[in-house]
């Protein structure tokens, strides 16, 4: 065995719940630590270690991501009422994907994981669209009333200037609903900043996308902010590398995204990137092939998997029964996270791995050696799905050829 790579700065390790924190290890001891000598800061942002630290564990990783530039995290539960009992949690605690996010202020990319045996169900398709979604305000910060009888609604605004504004939502004649809405400039214009990095970062074309023919102030200061920072700071950049930022209506992009050959960034607002990114992934195959990593501002990364914890496979796991997930996801998090820290500490070899490890994966999927949730989906090849284990140590296999 050749020697093992050398790093110079630690990643940050979040380990997860359920199958993939059963994953997360086996990827580890297959596929990285035979090959590198790695070091990371670890974190255990299992449900039980978050309930014992009061949740106080999430923020310290996040915290630590700032420190060090690059995470990698394994899936998690977000809690609901019935992983409180069964958990026995003090607290339904928040999403740490959530927590994470704000703290780091960061915007979310997700792209598919494509192979040429597995055809998008939009056929004119042939590259990855990356989705970056805004993962601030909008509707998920949104206040509602429900209105039981006629009356008067209006959006009010008293600023610490003593200046006062209101405008009539609406005469309520009878019954109805009312939802109010918030986003801050200082969210949008982080969000165009770290659209704008990953553009550059990864060579692609931007496209954004908003409503401001209909919302005139709201939309359309997105819009604007994403002008003004493009003109100020990027410009240059992407003429350089001759990159296309491109401003176009919600309604036209979802057309143009359906005629395209793929290939670029499309950006998002909060609710259309969350609805949108389920759509793109679907289309491409599985969700279970889907990338994800937060770009924060100024330049921090924090790679995962877009999916949950599996829990249907874990309970199977717990029963001694054989299972066969699809670890794709969680291993391109690693490869990911493992070729950034390279780049960011000008260390070849680690970047080299990161793409070996993913060319691996490629050449055991290629091979149609692949898990139960791909057979289906596979055209041109002759797909025999094997557990877990075995897919592990078959791209391991690949891998150490790639290595010697």
């Amino acid at each position: 065995m050749k020697e093992k790579i050398q790093m110079t700065t630690p990643l940050v390790e979040m380990d997860g719940d359920e199958m993939t924190r059963i994953l997360w290890k086996m990827i580890k001891d297959e596929l990285i630590l035979p090959f590198i000598d790695l070091k990371t800061e670890y974190y255990d942002l299992g449900l039980p270690k978050r309930d014992e630290t009061r949740d106080q564990i999430t923020v310290e990783a996040a915290e630590a991501t700032k420190k060090y530039g690059v995470a990698v995290k394994c899936a998690t539960i977000t809690p609901n009422h019935q992983r409180m009992d069964e958990y026995k949690l003090h607290e339904m605690w928040k999403s740490p994907n959530g927590t994470i996010r704000s703290i780091l202020d960061g915007t979310v990319f997700r792209a598919p994981i494509t192979i040429p045996s597995i055809k998008p169900a939009v056929k004119n398709w042939e590259k990855p669209i990356t989705i970056a979604r805004h993962a601030y305000g909008d509707v998920y910060k949104s206040v509602e009333i429900r209105v039981d009888e006629p009356g008067t609604a209006k959006l009010v605004f008293d600023g610490q200037s003593g200046k006062h504004e209101e405008v009539v939502i609406q005469e309520f004649k009878g019954e109805g609903v009312l939802q109010g809405m918030h986003n801050t400039d200082k969210s949008i214009r982080s969000f165009a900043h770290s659209c704008f990095k990953f553009a550059i970062d990864t060579k692609q074309d931007l496209w954004f996308s908003t409503k401001d023919t209909i919302s005139k102030k709201y939309d359309a200061q997105f819009k604007i902010i994403f002008h003004e920072v493009y003109e100020a700071e990027y410009k240059e950049q992407f003429e350089k590398l001759g990159l296309e930022f491109f401003y176009t209506l919600i309604d036209d992009a979802v057309a143009r995204v359906i005629r395209s050959k793929g290939g670029y960034i499309w950006a998002c607002k909060n609710y259309d990137g969350d609805v949108m990114s389920d759509m793109v992934s679907t289309a491409f195959g599985s969700l279970a092939m889907m990338t994800s990593v937060l770009v924060s501002p100024d330049g921090k990364y924090e790679y995962e998997a877009a999916h949950g914890t599996v829990t249907r496979h874990y309970y199977k796991y717990l029963k001694g029964e054989e299972t066969s997930t699809n670890p794709m996801a969680t291993i391109f998090a690693w490869s990911g996270a493992l070729r950034k820290r390279g780049e960011m500490d000008g260390i070849q070899d680690l970047i080299n791995f990161g793409n070996k490890l993913e060319e691996a994966c490629f050449d055991t999927l290629n091979e149609g050696i692949v898990t139960k949730d791909l057979v289906n989906l596979m055209e041109g090849v002759e797909a025999k799905a094997v557990n877990s284990a075995d897919f592990l140590a078959a791209i391991r296999e690949r891998l150490e050829k790639k290595m010697a």
